[in-house]
């Protein structure tokens, strides 16, 4: 048990590494701010409302905020500056806690997971990195190579279904994705794969439209399988804030998602993108990427996340 452990805290500290840019970015920006102020005032809140909007938490998480906190100091609950990071960090964890639910796959039958996302947000990777942790727990893994536009993405799936001994469906660079997936469909029942994850393209060099293409292979996948795609996945790239949660709107009402990942918190400033799109699109965020590392992928869990952040 102890080497779990160790993982774990490992695992804390490199959170707390990860969103380091962040937390000087956010948190650093608030404890300046209540140093050495005696009382919440007026001008403390629009400091606070600043601070809060910079940090790409958003002006909805922003205003509910601001007017929790006007609340509670009428209530006199808000006896010093200081009082306000508590009920801040409190907040984030209530709003957090809604997108925290794990992504589970059923032991039996095909569970097959959709995964999209714009090209350079660590789509492939992250892929990668999900097979490792399912074939580890003892879950068979089929890879999928429907991005058939771009002869690189295929190449990377199969590096990672070499590093990671999953076996891989794929076809010639342009083929059609849908008779890729529907192959695939068919591979895995007689392979008895459980998880089956698939790639899909991020954009496309042809005058077809993405959404169009991602739905036709939606449409397939229904039609082979029951329930599939049993999990829509989404990954979207923490570095690019507001840009993020504009993608994850567009493909949610173009596609309908039924979880996000969050890739490179290690390297940005906006990680409070993630509390924005918790509050805004009410959609579980099933992973968060903090590393190149094949464990940096991890469940999301709301409380590791604030305590990185707050701590």
């Amino acid at each position: 048990m102890g080497n779990n452990n160790n993982n774990t805290e490992g695992f804390f500290s490199r959170l707390k590494q990860g969103l380091s840019k962040t937390r000087k970015g956010f948190v650093k920006n608030v404890d300046e701010m209540i140093f050495g102020e005696k009382v919440v005032s007026r001008n403390l809140f629009e400091d606070l409302e600043e601070v809060l909007i910079m940090a790409d938490l958003g002006p909805a998480f922003t205003y509910d905020l601001i007017e929790e906190m006007k609340y509670r100091a009428k209530r006199k609950e808000l006896e010093s500056p200081e009082a306000l990071k508590q009920i801040l960090k409190e907040y984030i964890i209530t709003i957090l806690e809604k997108s925290e639910q794990p992504l589970e796959i059923p032991r039996d039958g095909i569970f097959t997971i959709m995964v999209l996302g714009v090209n350079g947000t660590g789509k492939t990777t992250t892929i990668g990195k999900m097979a490792h942790q399912y074939i580890r727990n003892g879950i068979p893994t089929m890879l999928v190579a429907a991005d058939t536009f771009r002869a690189a993405a295929i190449e990377q799936l199969e590096i990672w279904s070499k590093r990671v001994n999953a076996p891989l469906i794929k076809q010639k660079m342009g083929a059609d994705p849908s008779a890729v997936v529907f192959d695939a469909l068919h591979a895995a029942t007689s392979r008895k794969s459980n998880a089956m994850i698939i790639d899909t393209a991020g954009r496309l060099h042809t005058k077809v439209n993405l959404m169009e293409e991602l739905k036709k292979i939606k449409r397939i996948m229904g039609r082979e399988l029951e329930g599939a795609p049993h999990e829509t996945l989404l990954v979207v790239d923490a570095t690019t804030g507001q840009n993020a949660l504009s993608q994850a709107k567009m493909f949610h009402e173009e596609i309908g998602i039924t979880g996000l990942v969050l890739t490179k918190l290690d390297g940005t400033a906006k990680g409070g993108i993630v509390i924005r799109i918790a509050k805004e699109m009410n959609i579980p965020i099933r992973y968060i990427g903090i590393g190149e590392g094949l464990d940096d992928l991890r469940v999301f869990k709301s409380e590791d996340y604030v305590n990185a952040l707050f701590d």
